[in-house]
This record gives C-alpha cells, structure tokens and sequence, in this order.
C-alpha cells in the first residue's frame, strides 16, 4: 500500500478523529509534507494517531516514540477527543440521511449561486434598453462582474470557516446573499446593479469555498465521489439550466423578476439551512465539548485533541495566505488553476453570447435563445453521470490493490476533456457561421458541456484527495483564478467574432484548449512525483 492510501485509511479507521483537510491544517501544517515525503521514501508500519504536532520519524526508534506519545495522550484525562470509534457526535458516524440531507442542502445552495450567474443573460438587452446603454463592455460586463465576486469572496470566507466553522458562514453569507439579490432587483440604473450584482457574488461564495470541506467533515474517500458529483452540479449544470428559466421569464415578466424568482429560492433555502444544517467541522466540535466540560466541571486544563494551540488570528492570516502560496509555488496547483480559468471562461463566452449567436444568426426570440443552452446542460449531466458511475468505482479498486493515489481521480477523464471540449468548439463555431439546422450548434454545446464536466469534476476531487492538509486552500485558488477566467474572457467575446467570425473564433478557442491536454495527461502520469518533488510549506 502506498504513502496516499495507507495514510487516507487510517486517517478513516481511527474513527475520523482528523477526519478532513481542514482538521489536519489545524493539527500540524508542516507534518503532512514531512510525512508524505517519509512515507514516499520507505514503507513503515506506524502513522501517528490524529491531532499529534510532532513530524512522523521512520524507524524503530521513532515507532517507539511516537506510541508512546500516543499511550500518553489516551490516558492524558485532560484532552478531549471523540467518544471512541462510534461516537455519534463524530460527523463521520452520523445516520446517512443526516449526511445527505445536509449535502442536499448543500448542494442546493451551490446549484442557486451559479444559476444566477447565467440566470440574467438573456434579459440583459431588455436591461440596456431601460438603462439607454448603448456599450457593449458594459452589457457582457454586468453578467460577468458576478463572477469576479465568485473570485474574492473564497479568499475570506474559507479562512473565517477555519476559525468560527462552517455553519456560521454558510448562515451569515446566504443571507447577505438573498439581500443583495433583492438590491440587484430595485437597481436604478446600470452602475448600480452591476455594484449590487458584485457584491451578490461574493456573498454567494461560500459554498464554493467551503462546501467541499463540509462533504470532507462527512464521508470517507470511498464515498467522497458520489457526493462530490452531486455538489459540482451547481457550478457546471447550474450556468446551462439558468438561461432557458431566465429567457421565458424575462420575456413574459421583465428582467426584474429573474432577481426576484432567485430571492425567493435563496429565501427558501437559507431557511433550510438554517433550520436543519449542523456543525460539521470537528476542530470548531471538539473546541465546543471542551468549553462545555470546562464549565460543568470546572477544569481549566481541558484541551481539546485537535487544538493546535496557534490563535486564532494567525490561523485566519495564515489561512488567508495559503492559497496564493499555493498558486505561485505549486506547480500542480498552477497548472489546474490556469486550465480551469480558460475552460470556465470558455463557458461564460458560450453562456454570454449565445443570445447573440441565436437571435442573431436564428431570428430567435428572447424566450426560445434561452432553450439554446439546453445543449450545455445536457452535456452537463451526461458528464455528471458518467462521473459519478465510475469515479468511487475505480478508486475502490485501486484500493483494494494498494495502488491508490491521488492521479487516480483523473483517470482516464483527463484524456478525453479536452479532445471533446475543442471537438465541441469546431463543432458549435462552423455550424453557427453557416447557419446551418438550429439543433447543429446546439449538439455541438453539449460536447462541450460532457468535456467541461469530465474536466472539472476530476480536478475537484483530485484537488481535496491529493493536497491534504491543503486541500480547501487548493480548492480555493483554483476557484479564485477560475472564476477570473469566467468573468475576463467573455469580455473578449465581441471583437474576437467580429474579427474572425463564429467559424474561426471558436476555432482558436478549440486550438487553445488542445494545447493544454498533454498537461494534462503528463499531470495524471507524473502528478505524484512532482507533489513529492516541489512540496509546498505554507
């Protein structure tokens, strides 16, 4: 068994004490690098017990050590840990429907989020015509300032997380969120709801910072797949399902009634979750048993198991820091991040100038252009099945051999994005530019809705299995530069089709989107060298 599936199941055998990424950042940042590098070198029969601060040494010597430093910690009556292997309080060893409920809700909320980003686009011409804009930049630029504030908000709210826990955020940010949406509503003008429209963005940021660190605090890793697939859903289903809704909305109630319709599915779900959602993090649980048993029984010395001892503001500093040392040192990180803001930039282009290309090209109206991204979302989904039908399948497998490693999650998704997503592109461009049947371009935005699917997906659950104690930081990086991407590359959108038309823009999109394959194949291939090679201390 290797260093990654060694570690991961005892990580989850010994009862999910250090059960998810966020837990091992609290208990010991730089172990896990020495650790995985120790583990690298030679196989040894002992990892430390969760929550230790000391490096893991390989030998006897150190094997003698570090069990004692664990004996000593089990009959130490004052640290506070999990109840045993079973303890219902572990989040780990809830009821499955508990853990689903909460992944729904989750998943909900991250499915909301997105569908706003794309919700409004078809009505943004109605949007220029009561304002009496005529730039363009301003018209692609108040569909994707929303996604800039998908960009920032992570960079706050994933390190808050990491200091007052989870359910906090998520409360706090959903309702700021709902309130900015009913801003964006009532706007007077357009510098006013492309301001709220930002600021709506950032609110709504917080499933995607921290929802994949919930789902981590819930199911072991060879259930980690199905429940990723369910919370990706969002971000890549959501922006393909919004128009179509968005579309026949606008044209029958006005642009206005987009923001209100996703006021009153925010407004019902920050009910939800609030009402049935729990703490899932163990550091902010445990730190919570502690106070209570200190109170009752008056022992100051109780400390938690999982308490590194750092305060609380230099875990936020550090935290928040974390993910640019990631994208500026990390090669791994680096590389999945750039990728990720060009393909999500392709999508917001398709998602932005779709009306442009139909209306345009098809005579379309407002309310049937928005069913022109049904292609995407059945790309989508189909992408999304095909994931979540073999993703947990065949890293079970490779467990079960002892092979298990991280490069696993990309296998073999990796060596058919971006062939599908530029085929996808060819397809949609030529068959645009020639005015071909309508349904023509269309099959060809589902290729590229199944391509981006098999991409993302992949990166998400490679990103939280193979960083560790790194993981939400890892998570938030590339979602800060991802949606950059989304948010930057529409605004080319225009002048790239007035230059070279629907047939040769999409084509150079294709062209750029096949130069990133052989990294991405070589990621799969080498991914676990270059993690051991260019560790990153943080």
């Amino acid at each position: 068994m290797n260093s990654f599936s060694l570690t991961q199941s005892l990580e989850f055998e010994e009862g999910g004490e250090i059960q998810n990424t966020h837990q091992l950042e609290i208990a010991g940042e730089e172990h896990a690098i020495e650790e995985e590098k120790a583990f690298s070198e030679r196989r040894v029969s002992s990892v430390r017990d969760g929550g230790s601060d000391k490096d893991l040494e390989v030998g006897t010597d150190a094997q003698q050590t570090d069990e004692e430093e664990q004996t000593a910690e089990l009959h130490d009556p004052n640290i506070v840990g999990w109840e045993g292997d079973e303890d219902p309080a572990n989040p780990m060893n809830w009821s499955a429907t508990m853990k689903w409920t909460m992944t729904g809700i989750v998943s909900l909320i991250t499915f909301i989020v997105p569908l706003a980003s794309s919700m409004f686009a078809p009505g943004v011409t109605q949007v220029t015509e009561e304002f009496h804009v005529s730039n363009t930049m301003l018209e692609e630029l108040v569909v994707s300032i929303y996604i800039l504030g998908l960009a920032f908000g992570p960079l706050l709210l994933a390190p808050l997380s990491e200091v007052y826990g989870r359910w906090v955020i998520y409360t706090v940010s959903n309702i700021f969120y709902t309130v900015m949406t009913i801003a964006c509503a009532v706007s007077s003008d357009m510098s006013m709801l492309i301001v709220w429209r930002f600021l709506a963005g950032c609110a709504g940021s917080s499933p995607l910072a921290i929802g994949a660190g919930t789902i981590a605090d819930l199911f072991p890793i060879h259930q980690r797949g199905l429940a990723l697939s369910f919370y990706a859903l969002g971000p890549i289903v959501g922006p393909g399902i919004g128009p179509v809704v968005g579309g026949f909305l606008a044209e029958a109630k006005g642009w206005r009634w987009i923001f209100w319709l996703l006021t009153i599915m925010s407004g019902a779900i920050t009910v939800a979750q609030i009402a049935f959602m729990k703490e899932t993090y163990a550091v902010t649980l445990l730190a919570r048993k502690t106070k209570r048993l200190q109170k009752s029984t008056g022992n100051l010395q109780l400390r938690s198991k999982l308490d590194s001892g750092i305060p609380a503001r230099e875990i936020l500093i550090r935290a928040i820091i974390r993910p640019a040392k990631l994208t500026l040192l990390s090669p791994i990180s680096i590389l999945l991040s750039i990728t990720a803001a060009f393909i999500y930039g392709i999508l917001y282009l398709l998602l932005t100038t779709f009306p442009l290309v139909f209306e345009a090209q098809y005579g379309f109206s407002i309310g049937i252009s928005g069913l022109t991204y049904i292609g995407l979302a059945v790309g989508n989904t189909a992408g999304l099945f095909i994931f979540s039908m073999t993703s947990d399948r065949y890293v079970s497998r490779r467990a079960a051999q002892g092979k298990l490693k991280p490069e696993d999650r990309l296998f073999p998704y990796f060596l058919v994005a971006g062939p599908l997503i530029a085929g996808g592109l060819f397809w949609y461009g030529w068959t645009a530019q020639a005015k071909t049947l309508w349904i023509a371009p269309i099959v060809g935005s589902a290729l590229v809705g199944l391509g981006n699917m098999l991409f993302f997906m992949p990166v998400m659950g490679y990103l939280v299995d193979a960083f560790t104690v790194y993981a939400a930081s890892a998570v938030a990086a590339n979602t800060v530069l991802r949606s950059v991407g989304g948010a930057l590359l529409p605004l080319a959108a225009e002048s790239m089709y007035a230059s070279l038309n629907y047939g040769w823009g999409n084509s150079l999109l294709a062209f750029l989107t096949l130069a990133f394959s052989p990294a991405l194949i070589a990621l799969y291939l080498y991914g676990e060298r270059i993690r051991l090679r260019y560790p990153v201390k943080v």
